[in-house]
């Protein structure tokens, strides 16, 4: 077995038990403790695992804000149809608001070029693909950028939103329950999230699956405050009766 073929064994394995331990990997892959822990090493690098005492923890089972470039490689198909889906709430006139993310930037990709649209965001790399689409007015608002995200965060940004008014806000999140509504670890991006909910005539959710019924630090929205998710059809039947029952129309693609 190469490296590469052992690392993604040691990542499905943790995964699916939500933890492993070096010495039973070492024992069941038939390779040395040493090589086990530099596998770990190389994952954890990479951000798909959290080191323990002893072995590893998959992130999905933290409360843990992994790197963009590692939450593009998560659930990456599903956020594919997520952003299709989300094109049907593209207004075909006015402004909009595009919130930093993985799932929101799947959306920016597909974004129409057939229509005149004003585009705000808050994410350096969402600015820079939608750049290139001559029909498309974009602008990026100022602010601290944070390097996990890439995203404008702190007063900066929220002085700028709370001037606008846009059609449409899509929104991302870390987390969605009924309980808590929308949540996210760090308290800078919250409250942007929170200017882009008050600035949105319409709200507009995209979410994976692996987002609800989860927690985060600090909460931004309400699930009253959103007026559509759209999320995978992996999203199980009583969830979303659940999630729909508060407020908002849950569209499964």
């Amino acid at each position: 077995m190469y490296a590469e073929e052992r690392q993604l064994e040691i990542l499905s394995r943790a995964r699916a038990a939500g933890r492993v331990e070096v010495a039973g990997l070492a024992d069941e892959l038939e390779v040395t403790q040493e090589t086990v822990r530099r596998d770990l090493t190389v994952l954890e690098r990479r951000g798909l695992v959290k080191r323990v005492h002893g072995g590893a923890i998959p992130v999905e089972r933290l409360d843990y804000e992994p790197r963009l470039a590692t939450r593009r490689e998560q659930h990456a198909e599903e956020k594919q149809r997520i952003a299709l889906a989300a094109l049907a709430e593209v207004p075909a006139e006015g402004a909009v608001l595009v919130d930093c993310g993985s799932t929101p930037e799947a959306l920016a990709r597909m974004f129409p070029t057939d229509r005149e649209l004003t585009v705000v965001t808050n994410s350096l790399p969402i600015g820079m693909i939608l750049s290139d689409h001559a029909s498309l007015s974009v602008w990026s608002l100022g602010g601290r950028v944070r390097g996990r995200t890439y995203s404008a965060v702190d007063d900066w940004a929220r002085r700028q939103l709370a001037e606008l008014s846009v059609e449409v806000s899509f929104l991302g999140t870390n987390g969605v329950s009924v309980a808590r509504g929308l949540t996210t670890p760090v308290p800078a991006e919250a409250a942007v999230k929170t200017a882009m909910v008050s600035a949105g005539k319409r709200r507009v959710l995209l979410a994976d699956h692996s987002k609800f019924g989860r927690d985060s630090f600090c909460r931004f929205a309400n699930l009253a405050d959103i007026d559509v998710i759209v999320t995978g059809v992996e999203l199980d039947d009583d969830t979303t009766a659940e999630i729909e029952s508060v407020g908002p129309k849950v569209v499964r693609a």
